[in-house]
């Protein structure tokens, strides 16, 4: 259900399979007109996710290798190649309605970049788009990217912005299938890494502008992965 308003979430660092089953609940929601329109602000523990475009040969390393550092190598049913989230990166998962919002799924791609394009702005680092290769960059490097599944008109995934992220973990894969591409942080062009708290707040009021909505904070409890009881999400 589309409107003014969207809810803001944000839970920690949470799980990437616990994260995506929020998401495909609060989609389910959206959908049949029972739900809220909501964005999820959060971290993930180390994981390698592959969209729907990755090949086997953009992991660099054996998978073992990847195991053993403590990483999860998992699909998704997203657009997009092979990337990293992790501590330190910072995790947006929208559910719109844009068939309600009267918003086409590329256009909805610009305004994501848009969005961070603004939160980034808000630090003094001139993110930039490039065209053919959804994300945003900064010197000349990767810093945000985007990847999103768009399901009867309603969205899911989404985007990852490298604040304090280590950027090795990087190191054992083609990063968006880009092998002529860098990645970088926020913290790697700046002096030192921004507060995560408040890039949150940065990228919540940049999200706000650029979809022209207003954002309510506040958690709501769903029922929680694998048979648990009830696990409340957002602060």
């Amino acid at each position: 259900m589309s409107g003014t308003t969207v809810h803001l979430l944000r839970p920690g660092t949470v799980d990437y399979h616990h994260a995506l089953s929020w998401q495909q609940l609060l989609a389910r929601g959206v959908r049949d007109g029972t739900g809220q329109e909501t964005l999820l602000l959060l971290q993930h523990p180390p994981v390698y996710t592959l969209g729907r475009r990755a090949k086997a040969e953009h992991i660099l390393v054996d998978p073992a290798e990847i195991l053993a550092r403590g990483a999860e190598i998992v699909d998704a049913d997203r657009g997009g190649d092979i990337t990293f989230h992790g501590p330190g990166q910072l995790v947006g998962y929208p559910v719109l309605d844009l068939r309600g919002r009267g918003i086409l799924p590329g256009d909805y791609v610009r305004l994501l970049e848009d969005m961070l394009v603004r939160a980034l702005a808000e630090f003094g680092i001139p993110g930039e788009r490039v065209q053919g290769r959804p994300g945003v960059w900064a010197g000349g490097a990767k810093i945000a990217a985007i990847g999103v599944r768009v399901r009867e008109g309603v969205t899911t995934h989404g985007f990852a912005l490298n604040v304090s992220t280590d950027l090795s973990w990087f190191e054992a894969i083609v990063p968006c299938g880009l092998r002529d591409a860098s990645v970088t942080s926020m913290a790697a062009l700046l002096a030192e890494a921004p507060p995560m708290d408040a890039v949150q707040d940065a990228v919540a009021e940049a999200f706000a502008v650029s979809f022209g909505v207003a954002l309510i904070e506040g958690g709501f409890a769903v029922p929680a992965p694998a048979g648990e009881r009830l696990a409340v999400i957002g602060r």
